[in-house]
């Protein structure tokens, strides 16, 4: 098939440090060339892959040294597609909803993939305006506040194979991995290592609109001893920072449509400890991967109980569950359905985790 793979401008594919969604269609993107189709990459110019690239804007929005506004970014993106969309057999859209006005209008196929929350003021009535567009979520938690939408498959994410090695060994260290805002816990990452006895280590970007919040809540309570804090990770760090944990925390609160980071613990053999949040319970095989918890005081006890999990077998659940083969094996279905015209039935993702007894 010719596809087209059509990716945010935000950070570069794959991204340098922090970027998921980027990171997502960067392992789409390699899997489908691998599949043998012929597929074309409309991102930044600073993005590497073995598909054609079309380079939308020189550099990346966020590390880009030349600022430009994203609006006009998202511009060229949209026009970029349109002039060469008669090329390709699918579309596959990573940028939320903005294509949507415009594409519809037009005699094509395509897909969008959410990557984002769904309870957002004002995104009900905005897809409701397009009934017959074709949607895949991430997890089935994140499609829960949009029950209406037609089309929609859930396709989990997926890393490839050998992406991120496993260590065997216990970690001597717990790890927090992610953006550093109130909603993904580092205050209560904090505090459970503390109530635990256990060193904490931080790799992490602090977003622009978050230093306040950083500086006055987070920094206090970074002592550089038993809490450290490490900055971000390229993905050669993030191999030793992961694969050396004893386990990930991931005390969330919000509705987390996927959490990419608890799979590449996974990945790494490096169970997780993570609230009940969003798309959580489908990640996690609770007793198996890790635990899925209510609090802090479970959060913590769960780490007394590490030691009965085999990291070998947390390895091994990742590679059935979570692999970047698999990901590209689902979204060809969903392409071929689109291509034969007959639009997908909402499918539930399996469901083979197991729940807190």
């Amino acid at each position: 098939m010719r596809i087209a793979q059509i990716a945010p401008l935000a950070e570069s594919v794959p991204p340098k440090l922090y970027g998921g969604t980027e990171r997502v269609v960067h392992w789409l993107t390699e899997e489908l060339v691998a599949h043998g189709h012929e597929v074309t990459l409309f991102a930044s110019g600073d993005s590497k892959t073995s598909a054609r690239l079309v380079p939308v804007i020189p550099q990346a929005l966020r590390l880009g040294r030349a600022r430009i506004d994203p609006i006009a970014a998202q511009a060229l993106l949209l026009e970029a597609v349109a002039r060469q969309c008669s090329q390709f057999d699918v579309l596959h859209f990573h940028i939320d909803w903005l294509q949507l006005p415009l594409f519809t209008r037009m005699p094509v196929r395509f897909l969008t993939t959410f990557h984002g929350r769904l309870d957002l003021p004002g995104l009900r009535a905005i897809t409701g305006q397009f009934p017959d567009a074709a949607f895949v979520s991430i997890s089935n938690n994140q499609r829960e506040p949009l029950p209406d939408l037609r089309s929609a498959r859930t396709i989990y994410h997926g890393l490839p194979h050998n992406y991120l090695q496993a260590s065997l060994r216990p970690g001597s260290y717990l790890a927090f991995l992610g953006r550093l805002t109130a909603e993904k816990g580092p205050e209560d990452a904090i505090r459970i290592a503390k109530a635990a006895g256990m060193p904490l280590r931080i790799a992490a970007k602090i977003p622009r609109g978050e230093r306040r919040y950083f500086n006055e809540i987070l920094k206090p309570l970074i002592d550089g001893e038993q809490v450290q804090l490490v900055g971000e990770v390229d993905d050669r760090g993030k191999q030793g920072f992961l694969s050396q944990a004893a386990a990930l925390l991931f005390p969330i609160d919000w509705p987390e449509p996927f959490g990419l980071v608890m799979i590449e613990a996974m990945a790494c053999g490096t169970p997780v400890i993570a609230y009940r949040r969003g798309s959580v319970p489908e990640v996690i095989d609770h007793g198996i991967t890790g635990f899925v918890v209510e609090d802090e005081s479970e959060a913590i006890k769960a780490i007394l109980r590490l030691d009965q999990l085999d990291r070998k077998r947390v390895r091994k659940q990742f590679e059935e569950r979570f692999t970047a083969q698999r990901m590209a094996r689902e979204y060809g279905e969903v392409y071929k359905g689109l291509l034969n015209g007959a639009a997908e039935e909402v499918k539930e993702a399996p469901t083979t985790h197991l729940r807190p007894g």
